[in-house]
């Protein structure tokens, strides 16, 4: 569901929320762009997997083509299997909270929610239009959501950190090290 955009400075407002929290941000025209950024990355960090739950079978034909031309394995669902083997994960983000750089996922998938604890990196993609003043603003989106229950909702802000050791700031123990949020531009 595309929640209507009511300020236009949502996405600059949401960049920089997020990169306050170590996330990167990039601003992309297409899934294609996504698609080849997470590939990319993936080569860049030294990673040889992703996985990419939710994609429908057309995106996933056009990531499959990316990968293999890259020497980087698309992993194939159930993520159990490939527990330890995932790097790269890229998954697709129902809104953006401005406010808090926060992204909110429906991860009732446990696909989905392997993907986005065990990566190394993080990859994750909304529309533009997705993005939300605060969290009040999710309300219809919440709503629907709970229509259908049994559901998981994840609200990730950054990258996996604890200061639970000896207070200090770890990054990447209880989840990817890395968040990196394409947001695909409205026309």
């Amino acid at each position: 569901m595309e929640i209507p955009m009511e300020d236009s400075n949502l996405f600059e407002r949401m960049k920089e929320k997020a990169e306050a929290v170590q996330a990167v941000v990039k601003r992309l025209t297409s899934r294609e762009e996504v698609f080849e950024y997470a590939v990319e990355l993936a080569v860049a960090r030294g990673g040889a997997t992703l996985a990419a739950p939710g994609l429908p079978p057309e995106d996933l034909k056009i990531l499959g083509e990316r990968c293999r031309a890259a020497g980087v394995e698309l992993l194939e669902p159930p993520y159990r299997k490939a527990v330890k083997g995932v790097h790269t994960a890229l998954t697709p983000a129902d809104g953006g909270i401005a406010e808090t750089g926060t992204l909110v996922l429906d991860s009732t998938s446990e696909d989905l929610r392997l993907a986005t604890m065990l990566g190394e990196v993080h990859v994750a993609f909304l529309e533009e239009s997705a993005i939300v003043p605060d969290a009040f603003a999710l309300e219809p989106l919440l709503d629907g959501w709970m229509k259908a229950p049994p559901r998981y909702a994840a609200f990730i802000t950054g990258a996996s950190r604890t200061a639970d050791i000896e207070r200090v700031l770890t990054i990447g123990v209880h989840g990817p090290g890395e968040l990196h949020i394409c947001v695909i531009a409205s026309n």
